[in-house]
């Protein structure tokens, strides 16, 4: 499986890359929304896994962009933000799934 990662915490996305790709998984990273909504949107992947909070352009705008460019790749949103109105928007840009920071890789 081809996986976009987009963590601005490297720490927590090189976290994340070697997990993925134990399970055998190629991961790509990047950091910020501007090189995440490029990489989304021209290059195939089987998943992204995408933060809310980045620099340049967050979460939420690059979802909606992928969106209503007609790309349908799953989406999940890893953040730190668990308000109930945090998911609702969230999801209402596109995301599939919305998971709260912590979490277990398992």
């Amino acid at each position: 499986m081809r996986i976009l990662c987009i963590e601005d915490d490297r720490e927590l996305a090189e976290i994340l890359r070697r997990g993925l790709a134990e399970k055998l998984h190629c991961v790509e990273v990047v950091h910020d929304g501007l090189s995440a909504r490029h990489s989304a949107l021209t290059e195939e992947y089987d998943l992204i896994l995408l933060d809310l909070m980045i620099p340049e352009i967050d979460g939420v705008a690059v979802c909606r962009s992928v969106r209503e460019a007609g790309r349908v790749t799953p989406s999940i949103m890893l953040t730190a933000r668990d308000q109930v109105e945090d998911r609702i928007l969230g999801l209402d840009s596109g995301a599939d799934d919305y998971l709260i920071k912590p979490f277990a890789m398992g």
